[in-house]
């Protein structure tokens, strides 16, 4: 038996070559990725600048002071809203989408290719010419609104309607993206569920519900952990779209990257900031967490069935 152990644990040459080609690309992930994070933490527990040599340590105190602090809860609260916003729009018509595009319309290509255009579109010149569209006085939107006789709405100044602003520009910009994800797995479905379905006298949306939906779970749960994460990092065009006429971005809609820039750079509270990048990972941690614990395979244990 301890032979056996021992040989089925044993790496193999091919093992070894993995290894060896994967080692230079993980370590450098790990440098970039993994480093920043822990000296993130590590600064958020000391009074940290960029101007001082001494950088005492003050324990909790930036992640008390932080919930304490109106800006920072004003952005941790519009931060959410637009990335809720975001995914509730973005990821079930991006599924819709998907869906009626793998029923074999004509210009099938075109359609893809016309909505995946504003993913590869920089961002900047695509809040630049929202921000024009948006205009309350000579804005496009505004001016196909008055045909419905909806007066003119002030997008990007009223803090509500910035959000809604903020909410449309990103959905539009992201559906390919995750249209193009959610085609992948409708087309790696096998017929054959369909067919199987068909004869039980499920078709169309009993189809859609009963076979495409409980197979999509890994797809879904990617596509939202995907959105959600991009929600949380919002941040250039609300530096392009809602600042006020002073200059100052994210007056009008305030998020938390925003917030972690403005003190880290302008004001050098690089202690207080990193409190606030670490809440931003633990929040998007844990929110990634519960939506692979709502996807996750339900599977029967076998364990202790003794005859």
């Amino acid at each position: 038996m301890s032979i056996n152990r021992k040989n089925k644990f044993r790496l193999k040459p091919a093992h070894w070559f993995c290894i060896v080609g994967l080692a230079p690309i993980l370590i450098l992930y790990g440098y970039l990725r993994f480093i920043p994070i822990i000296k993130t933490m590590y600064i958020s527990f000391f009074e940290w600048d960029l101007v001082s040599d001494k950088k005492p340590f003050v324990g909790f105190e930036n992640f008390v002071t932080l919930f304490q602090s109106e800006a920072f809860l004003i952005s941790l609260k519009n931060t959410s809203i637009i990335a809720f916003g975001i995914l509730i729009f973005s990821v079930p018509s991006a599924l819709l989408i998907a869906y009626l595009l793998s029923k074999g319309v004509r210009f099938k290509a075109w359609y893809e290719a016309f909505y995946f255009l504003p993913v590869i579109t920089p961002m900047v010149p695509v809040a630049v010419t929202w921000k024009w569209i948006l205009d309350s006085n000579h804005g496009l939107l505004n001016y196909f609104l008055s045909f419905l006789g909806i007066a003119k709405q002030a997008w990007l100044f009223d803090p509500k309607l910035a959000i809604v602003s903020v909410i449309m520009l990103t959905v539009w910009k992201t559906i390919g993206y995750n249209m193009i994800i959610f085609l992948v797995g409708i087309t790696g479905i096998p017929k054959d569920n369909y067919e199987a379905a068909s004869i039980d006298g499920a078709t169309g949306a009993k189809a859609f519900w009963y076979i495409t939906l409980p197979l999509l779970k890994p797809i879904t749960a990617f596509v939202s952990i995907i959105t959600i994460i991009h929600g949380y990092n919002v941040f250039s065009q609300i530096y392009i779209l809602a600042s006020d006429i002073q200059g100052s971005p994210g007056y009008v809609v305030r998020v938390l990257v925003y917030d972690m820039i403005e003190n880290a750079f302008r004001y050098y509270k690089m202690g207080y900031a990193s409190a606030e990048a670490f809440i931003l990972f633990l929040i998007v941690l844990v929110l990634t967490l519960i939506q692979l614990w709502l996807a996750r395979e339900k599977t029967t244990s076998k364990k202790g069935l003794k005859l």
